[in-house]
């Protein structure tokens, strides 16, 4: 039986079961490292004077375990699992909405969506209140204060209306669509959903993903010698399921069928992340690129075998599958190499984390939720982060307070896990411990009164939490053939 965290992170008399899920995800004694972060304070100062680039990317229905680093062994993702080889990797890294807008509204401005109403995807249902509400100052308009030119390469999903789009939210530079999803191969868009250039659309003849490892590449070579901020939000690995035959023939030992389509489309996203790093490398920036990588929430197994594993639940959800996600940082000449840090985080943490770095801030009215990490990765045995991390999706809540997490779904009673027991989350111990489910569900109640009721409706019913996942992932996983 585990017996979870004490203090700085470093697990001890761990179990059999939970000493094999750290031997993948590379916790082990590696937990307990020393962070060395030298002048971390003083960074828009080091070098030879110059602020760090940022590069933030993001993958879209990407599955805690569909990464080389994560534990898969079927898809190879050698780029972006160098990011934890050159950085650190972070095994109890979250996002704050199980679903693809709100978690981008939440990463853009630091704050949990729910605050200002961002609690939905929009679908018809949002109409014209869909995007950021002007009140919310976004990361990309912090940073062209402080100096930095801002591009964005990719899938925004954060507003249609000309006021709500990326060049009137700080983006110099954008090229992408406006849209929740797209479609990979070269052919006409939809009429709302174009593929554009700044404002105006355009006829992308790439597959989608090439063409934005195109762009990014395109928009680092134009401003390396400037302090930039690259966003680059791959709608990969999303549906609809499409990729040419040049990457679907590197998996051959997989029979042909969504898993080996979806094979082939991470196989393009890490190509691109490639291309990126390389790109940073040509041009001499990469030790002092500050570089995200992460996922916008947890994978839809069944309608794309994108995997959870060993966590239970999918997209749509407040199981660990639904908002617990592969996440990293690397910044060369400034953070360790090949570290993982086990403490909770959450997407929130990175625009505050970037603004630092930048040697910029936020003013303390605007009131983050999120957290300044580098601190924290530099100190072990520091307190964490967070004293805890809340969800509000619809009908389903959550708090994870250190290792206790506590869910709220509709058609079931309160369920209480400790995940350093029970990653898993298949064994519910609220009876055992009632003063701790009284604990966590007074501290969610009294978050839940800060926030606002959703700007607009949800347009489609909700996944069936209670229902469909009353089992650990590890054994209702999806045929990986299918």
């Amino acid at each position: 039986m585990l017996q979870g965290w004490e203090g700085s992170g470093a697990l001890k008399n761990t179990s059999f079961t939970r000493r094999e899920f750290l031997r993948i995800a590379g916790v082990g004694s590696a937990a307990a490292v020393t962070y060395r972060l030298a002048g971390l304070a003083d960074a828009a100062e080091t070098g030879a004077g110059a602020k760090p680039s940022i590069v933030l990317i993001v993958a879209d229905d990407l599955g805690y375990g569909e990464l080389g680093c994560q534990g898969s062994k079927d898809i190879p993702t050698p780029h972006i699992d160098s990011i934890a080889s050159s950085g650190i990797r972070f095994t109890s890294g979250y996002v704050s909405c199980p679903v693809c807008s709100p978690t981008r509204a939440g990463l853009m401005t630091g704050r949990y969506q729910q605050r200002f109403g961002h609690e939905f995807n929009p679908g018809p249902a949002a109409g014209d209140a869909f995007g950021l509400p002007k009140t919310e100052t976004i990361l990309p308009e912090y940073l062209k204060k402080a100096g930095y030119v801002t591009g964005m390469v990719g899938k925004w999903h954060l507003g249609v209306r000309e006021d709500s789009r990326p060049v009137t939210r700080g983006f110099d530079e954008f090229f992408g669509f406006l849209g929740g999803a797209h479609q990979y191969n070269p052919g006409p868009s939809t009429a709302n959903n174009s593929i554009m250039r700044g404002n105006r659309p355009i006829e992308e003849k790439e597959y989608l993903t090439d063409a934005f490892a195109r762009e990014a590449v395109s928009f680092i070579d134009r401003h390396a010698k400037e302090a930039f901020f690259l966003y680059l939000p791959f709608n990969a690995v999303h549906s609809p399921l499409q990729a040419p035959e040049k990457y679907q023939k590197r998996f051959p030992d997989i029979p042909a069928g969504k898993r080996r389509t979806f094979a082939a489309m991470t196989a393009a996203m890490d190509d691109a992340v490639g291309a990126v790093l390389d790109a940073l490398r040509k041009h001499g920036v990469e030790d002092n690129t500050l570089v995200f990588f992460v996922s916008d929430n947890g994978g839809p197994t069944a309608s794309t075998t994108s995997r959870n594993d060993p966590l239970r639940g999918f997209k749509g959800q407040v199981w660990e599958g639904g908002v617990r996600v592969p996440f990293m940082v690397q910044w060369k000449g400034r953070l360790p190499k090949g570290k993982v840090y086990d403490m909770p985080l959450i997407s929130l943490d990175i625009a505050p984390t970037i603004l630092a770095a930048a040697g910029a801030s936020a003013p303390a009215d605007a009131k983050l939720d999120g957290v300044d990490l580098l601190p924290h990765l530099a100190n072990e045995g520091a307190k964490g982060p967070h004293e805890a991390l809340y969800w509000r999706f619809g009908e389903q809540h959550a708090i994870r307070k250190g290792d206790w997490k506590l869910v709220r779904v509709p058609n079931a009673e309160p369920a209480l896990y400790n995940l350093a027991e029970d990653i898993s989350e298949s064994k519910d111990v609220a009876a055992a411990n009632p003063g701790r489910l009284k604990e966590l569900t007074a501290e969610l109640e009294a978050w839940e009164k800060q926030l606002k009721a959703p700007a607009w409706k949800r347009s489609a019913p909700a996944a069936r939490p209670a229902r469909a996942n009353r089992r650990p992932a590890a054994r209702a996983r999806t045929n990986p053939a299918n």
